[in-house]
């Protein structure tokens, strides 16, 4: 099924056009029609939004198999034309308008929209949602764009021994026909399309609770003796605990789950509240304390999402990288400075900063800060210059303006920007003002060019053994002939029998 391509221009129209202020969803989960790998399932929306132009009109994104009902401000509106592509065209808007869309969406076997996974062990249906980039029109009707937020309320009827887990905390549970359960969520804080989320079916779930969190671990009943919880728990309240005192603002979401889904497409999600990762992190079998590692720092590279991502986003997918690098750097920070994973630098220079290497010297290189003209150009741009790359460069920053100015900073951005959208431009604005350091060049030589720098020493030695003089020279490869400011500590040292000793 062909599916549209919002472009920057036409969300930054719908933006000025259009404030969105609430969303009520109601799905049915009980199984529609259909031969497997073509169920639906029922999805109504009612969407609350209000209109700067009086009159004029827009388009609500939703990809569905078919419509029982659409009206807007009580009107039905004519879905006759309607395609995929195209959405459902709203006219004649008011300055304030009520849109119901009652809908049967498709399951999907591709990790995109509301996913559905048959256990071959047991035949036990699980089902999970992956949003990113524009995808939360397959489960509901929407503005699937980053920068018009709303509040959330969910309720969902399901299987009566399904568990059911949505961004809000679940607020009741009440029996519905034919024995069914209908879960109804607390509505969210405002927040984007593609972080909310869905994920339902017969999970085994260890639960917990750390500084007035609830905490809950979810992953399918076949894994369950596999579900190292403890060691997962210990990671998350270690993480809560660091993010906390580095940022100064306390996690925003209420409760906070992590649940393993099968057949994930990416290796974490980072849904309010609600954070899906890659089952491969159920460890079956014993592994080597790399993975154990590495797992900690998806758990932390998702937690640090909360604040850099959910809490504040992006205004649109030009500042992906932003999204992406803040997270991979704060991950690192906190493993080797909250968990017992001390080494995580080495390990950042090892994998992280080597990928970066390789990417960077390819012909497909771009900027770190590319442009995003539609959301297809964003899928191209989840690689190793937007994730590695761009730590690295943060990590660059860092040293450049200082930490305690960085992480001054960090704190005064949230709190200007709570629950908004932002673009690099308000970032290097608290980032400038904390550290008195005029921040556009730099920013125009990192982010704004692509490839490799090389650093080669070149010093003088005196008979004595002492060095006279010691220069670090910089080059650029011809194509890209850009040198950038750099900020290096240089260290001497001597070899001993306890190993090396900085002189």
């Amino acid at each position: 099924m062909a599916v549209p391509n919002l472009t920057r221009t036409d969300a930054q129209e719908r933006a000025r056009l259009l404030h969105v202020d609430s969303y009520e969803v109601e799905l049915d989960l009980t199984d529609g029609g259909g031969k497997p790998g073509d169920r639906i399932f029922a999805s109504r929306t009612t969407v609350r939004f209000s209109c700067t132009d009086p009159g004029s009109e827009t388009v609500i994104d939703v990809i569905a198999a078919g419509f029982r009902d659409v009206t807007l401000n009580g009107e039905p509106v004519d879905v006759s034309t309607y395609t995929p592509e195209s959405g459902i065209t709203l006219r004649a808007l008011t300055a304030d308008n009520v849109l119901v869309v009652d809908a049967d969406c498709l399951y999907t076997n591709t990790g995109e929209g509301l996913h559905r996974f048959v256990d071959p062990v047991d035949g036990s249906v699980y089902l999970y949602s992956q949003f990113e980039t524009a995808d939360a029109k397959r489960m509901y009707a929407c503005f699937d764009q980053p920068d018009l937020k709303a509040s959330f309320t969910v309720a969902v009827t399901a299987p009566w021994d399904w568990q059911v887990v949505s961004n809000g905390a679940e607020e009741s549970a009440t029996e519905g026909l034919g024995g069914a359960r209908v879960v109804r969520f607390a509505t969210t804080a405002r927040m984007s399309p593609y972080v909310t989320a869905l994920v339902a079916g017969p999970y085994h779930v260890v639960r917990d609770e750390h500084d007035g969190i609830p905490l809950g671990i979810y992953c399918r009943a076949s894994l369950a003796q596999h579900l190292d919880a403890d060691e997962l728990f210990e990671v998350t309240k270690q993480g809560f605990d660091f993010y906390h005192r580095v940022f100064d603002y306390r996690y925003p979401f209420g409760k906070y789950d992590q649940l393993f889904v099968p057949e994930f497409n990416a290796g974490a999600m980072e849904n309010a509240g609600c954070v899906t990762f890659l089952e491969d992190y159920v460890f079956r079998s014993k592994v080597t304390s790399y993975l154990y590692e590495r797992r900690a720092e998806t758990v932390l590279h998702e937690m640090a999402h909360m604040w850099f991502g959910d809490l504040v986003t992006m205004r649109w997918w030009d500042d992906l990288w932003l999204n992406e690098s803040f997270a991979t750097y704060m991950s690192v920070l906190c493993q080797s400075e909250a968990t017992k994973f001390t080494n995580a630098w080495t390990t950042f220079a090892n994998v992280e900063k080597t990928w970066a290497y390789r990417q960077d010297q390819l012909p497909s290189t771009h900027p770190i800060a590319a442009d995003i003209p539609d959301v297809q150009a964003v899928e191209v741009n989840f690689d190793g210059i937007t994730y590695a790359k761009g730590a690295s460069v943060l990590k660059q920053l860092v040293a450049y303006v200082g930490r305690d100015a960085f992480l001054d900073a960090m704190k005064t951005y949230f709190r200007a920007h709570e629950f908004g959208n932002t673009t690099l431009a308000d970032l290097l604005t608290e980032l400038e003002r904390a550290s008195g350091r005029d921040l556009s060049g730099w920013s125009a030589l990192w982010l704004e060019t692509a490839q490799i720098n090389t650093l080669r020493p070149e010093f003088t030695v005196s008979e004595d053994g002492t060095y006279s003089a010691f220069d670090v020279l910089q080059s650029a490869v011809p194509e890209h002939p850009t040198l950038r400011p750099h900020r290096l500590a240089v260290g001497l040292y001597s070899a001993t029998a306890a190993g090396l000793v900085r002189t």
